[in-house]
């Protein structure tokens, strides 16, 4: 996995958990919902880029 990939999928994952926080202190479900499925893309993205890597080795 290059750096830049691991650093877009963690700005995504802290861009997502930024709105998930405002959501909540908003009382904004739509928000919460919005920053869980940015957490749970980088999560899927990740774990795409770690089975490249398994399958580079």
């Amino acid at each position: 996995m290059s750096a830049s990939d691991k650093a877009e999928n963690t700005a995504q994952d802290l861009k997502g958990k930024a709105k998930e926080a405002l959501g909540k202190v908003t009382n904004d479900d739509s928000k919460v919902a919005e920053g869980r499925a940015d957490q749970a893309g980088a999560s899927v993205k990740q774990a795409g880029e770690n089975i490249k890597d398994a399958f580079k080795k």
